[in-house]
């Protein structure tokens, strides 16, 4: 099998050529193509197809015709821009680069995809002025997200075979990441976690574990404890959306200052002046990504990266020891 990518303008061109092995045979197209292609998604794959991009003995075939035994397998395929955001030069903490893919610590505030009103001043206009290669790829290449008010690590792809690889580790859960998490209450010993996450009956702009939810498992052991406090490091399992503030909110032991699953201000007695300031004033989730660990899609080398605790709960943390 031949062929490889190359950019083109605001394009990036596939061409890749092979033939259908013997062992194949009968088996849908769409499938075999994912298999002797494996840095591309079947969906992707899928979509090739149906634009015509793809011939097989010179004809354009369906994603659900059988695989014939030596057929000739051509793909000349193109991916458009997939931004169409604009690059703006704001700063990043880029923690690893490479032509393949980049960590950056995230700091807090900063939203990570554009929406709705929420059009600028985020990370994927960061990444498009940093790396303007990125345009052409979904998502400007981010394959996981965190939260607008959590700090911490995130991976980026730099190309089409690095996304589909990352989505790939993400989707067998082999990629690592741990959490700290400021909670409220004294958490006696670790624990896990298992409950299922799904939209909020009610409020629909929540999460909630709920029946028929999509399964979720949490993993935490306890870092250090306050009087009132306890600060967790925490593994995910599952990446549902804010899973860990669910998760831990479902426990009784809400993460410090979450808007959204953190309930009221509780100021237990006996807390210093100091810590009953810091927390009042505290107005985030105090919530890190602290540790990512995963296989280098090029390399297949595992690698690990680590982003010190952002000040802001460091001195949460200074109060409370007080």
């Amino acid at each position: 099998m031949q062929g490889g990518a190359s950019l083109s303008g605001e394009h990036e061109i596939i061409d890749l050529q092979g033939q259908v092995p013997d062992d194949m045979a009968g088996q849908r197209l769409d499938a075999v193509l994912a298999r002797m292609y494996p840095d591309y998604s079947r969906s992707r794959i899928q979509q090739w197809i149906q634009a015509g991009w793809v011939r097989v003995d010179g004809e354009i075939p369906r994603p659900r015709d059988a695989a014939r035994a030596g057929a000739r397998v051509v793909i000349r395929a193109r991916t458009e821009a997939a931004s169409r955001d604009l690059p703006e030069p704001i700063p990043l903490d880029v923690i690893y680069e490479d032509d393949t893919l980049l960590v950056i610590n995230k700091p807090p505030g900063l939203v990570v995809h554009p929406a709705a009103g929420n059009r600028a001043g985020t990370l994927v206009n960061a990444l498009l002025h940093h790396a303007p290669d990125l345009a052409v790829l979904p998502r400007a290449g981010i394959v996981h997200r965190l939260d607008k008010e959590t700090s911490g690590l995130l991976v980026v792809a730099r190309t089409l075979e690095a996304h589909t690889d990352l989505v790939r580790q993400l989707q067998a859960r082999a990629v690592g990441r741990e959490y700290l998490a400021l909670v409220q209450g004294v958490v006696v010993a670790g624990g896990t976690v298992e409950a299922p996450i799904g939209r909020h009956p009610v409020d629909r702009k929540r999460m909630a574990v709920v029946t028929g939810g999509k399964p979720a498992v949490t993993h935490y052991r306890v870092q250090a404890r306050f009087a009132a406090h306890t600060l967790l490091r925490v593994n995910l399992e599952t990446g549902r959306t804010h899973q860990i503030r669910v998760h831990m909110a479902h426990i009784h032991h809400p993460i410090v200052g979450d808007p959204v699953y953190g309930g009221r201000l509780k100021l237990p007695a006996g807390l210093s002046a100091a810590a009953r300031g810091a927390l009042k004033a505290f107005r985030r989730q105090a919530l890190h990504a602290a540790r990512l660990e995963l296989v280098h899609p090029k390399t297949g080398e595992s690698m690990a990266w680590e982003a010190p605790m952002p000040e802001d709960i460091s001195r949460l943390l200074r109060s409370l020891e007080g």
